[in-house]
C-alpha cells in the first residue's frame, strides 16, 4: 500500500462502539477512511453509513472482509462473532483491530494466535484501549521507573451504571473483567497464574440470575495479588479506578482528577463520568490512530500492530476461561496457558524483543 494513500477500513458491527469508530475515523483519524460498513441490521448500517457517504454497505461480514476496496478491518461485532471473523481477516492477510475479547473461549483465541504465528507477520491488534489512556500510561511509567518501589498489590474498581438485559454472569467476566486482566498484565508486566471469583450478595437491580457485583482475585507469577470489584448495575455512573500499592508508596488513577498520589492530606470532589466513551475517548482516538499508522507503515508484508496483539488476546482469554470455571465452582482456578514462545509471532521472529 502506498504511504500517501488513505487506509481503506471496513467497520464490522456498528452498534454503539462500531458507530463511534466510524465517526472517529471520519472526523479525528488521519490517513484512513471507512470504505465498507457491515452490520446484521441493514437499517442500522444505512443509518451509520449516512455519515460515511462513500462507504458501501455489505450485509455479510465475511464478504465485507473480502472486498477488494478494504485494506484493514475494524471488528466491533458481538463478542461471540470475534474469533471466526478475526481468523478470516488473518487468513485473508488483512490487518484487524478487534474489540475485546479476541474470542469468548481460550481455544478460539489460541487458534488465531497460532495462525498468525504461522504467517510470521503480526496482523491482529486487540482493543484493550486502556493501554492508550494517558492516566494508565502515567501509572505504568511510575511503576517502571521504580518510584513506588516494588509493586505488591493492586486494587481495581469497575462499575457501570447499567448493562443490557442479555448480560449474564459470564458476560461480566468476558466483557468487563477482561479489561482489568489486561491492565494487570500491562501495568505489572507479568502473566496471571490463578483466579478466584467470589459472589457477594447480588444487587436487587441486577437481572434474575445475574451475579452482580463480583469480587475477583488475580495472582501473578511472582505472587502479586490484584483484587477487582466489578459492579455493572451500580446505577450511578461509569467508574474505573486502579490503585497500585508498592513498598515506597501508592498511586491511584480513575478519580476524574488525574493520577492521585497519597502524600498530602486533602479533599477532592466532582461529577462521575457518565459512560465509557466519555472516560476513554482519548484512549480510543490514540488507539485507532496508532493502529492506522502501524498498518500503513507495515505495508503489504510488515507487522501491522502497535499495541496489544494476538498473544495478549489469548492470554486474557485463558484467564477469563479460568474465571468462568471459578464462577461456577467457587474455587481458585489455575490458568492453563501454553508457553508464549510456541505461539506469539513476535516472540518467534524476534525472541530477544519479547515482553
Amino acid at each position: 500500500m502506498s504511504d500517501t494513500r488513505d487506509l481503506r477500513v471496513a467497520v464490522l458491527g456498528v452498534g454503539v462502539m462500531g458507530a463511534d469508530h466510524v465517526d472517529r475515523i471520519n472526523r479525528r483519524i488521519s490517513g484512513a477512511r471507512v470504505t465498507v460498513i457491515s452490520d446484521a441490521s441493514a437499517e442500522r448500517a444505512a443509518e451509520v453509513g449516512a455519515s460515511a457517504s462513500d462507504a458501501q454497505l455489505v450485509t455479510d461480514p465475511f464478504e465485507a472482509i473480502a472486498v477488494e476496496d478494504v485494506d484493514a478491518v475494524l471488528l466491533a461485532t458481538p463478542s461471540a462473532a470475534h474469533a471466526e471473523q478475526a481468523l478470516a481477516c488473518v487468513n485473508a492477510g488483512k490487518p484487524v483491530l478487534c474489540e475485546k475479547p479476541l474470542a469468548t473461549d481460550a481455544e478460539g483465541a489460541l487458534e488465531i494466535a497460532r495462525r498468525e504465528a504461522e504467517l510470521g507477520r503480526r496482523l491482529v491488534q486487540v482493543g484493550f484501549m486502556r493501554r492508550f489512556d494517558h492516566e494508565h500510561e502515567r501509572l505504568k511509567s511510575l511503576i517502571d521507573a521504580g518510584e513506588l518501589g516494588q509493586p505488591l498489590v493492586m486494587h481495581c474498581v469497575h462499575r457501570n451504571p447499567a448493562v443490557p438485559p442479555r448480560c449474564d454472569s459470564a458476560t461480566v467476566i468476558w466483557n468487563s473483567v477482561v479489561h482489568e486482566i489486561d491492565a494487570t498484565r500491562y501495568l505489572l508486566g507479568e502473566e496471571i497464574m490463578a483466579i478466584t471469583v467470589l459472589r457477594p450478595t447480588p444487587s436487587s437491580h441486577a437481572a434474575e440470575g445475574l451475579q452482580d457485583p463480583q469480587l475477583v482475585i488475580l495472582e501473578t507469577e511472582t505472587g502479586r495479588m490484584v483484587d477487582i470489584e466489578v459492579f455493572v448495575t451500580s446505577g450511578v455512573g461509569y467508574e474505573v479506578r486502579t490503585e497500585v500499592v508498592g513498598e515506597r508508596g501508592s498511586a491511584m488513577i480513575g478519580l476524574d482528577v488525574g493520577l492521585v498520589r497519597r502524600t498530602d492530606p486533602g479533599r477532592w470532589g466532582g461529577q462521575i463520568t457518565p459512560g465509557f466513551l466519555e472516560r476513554f475517548g482519548q484512549a480510543y482516538d490514540s488507539e485507532v490512530q496508532r493502529w492506522v499508522d502501524a498498518v500503513r507503515a507495515g505495508g503489504g508484508s510488515g507487522d501491522c500492530v502497535d499495541g496489544p496483539g494476538a498473544w495478549d488476546g489469548y492470554a486474557a482469554a485463558a484467564v477469563c476461561a479460568a474465571g468462568i470455571r471459578s464462577l461456577e465452582t467457587w474455587d481458585r482456578i489455575e490458568v492453563d496457558m501454553v508457553p508464549r514462545s510456541t505461539v506469539d509471532a513476535s516472540a518467534r521472529v524476534e525472541p530477544e524483543q519479547s515482553e
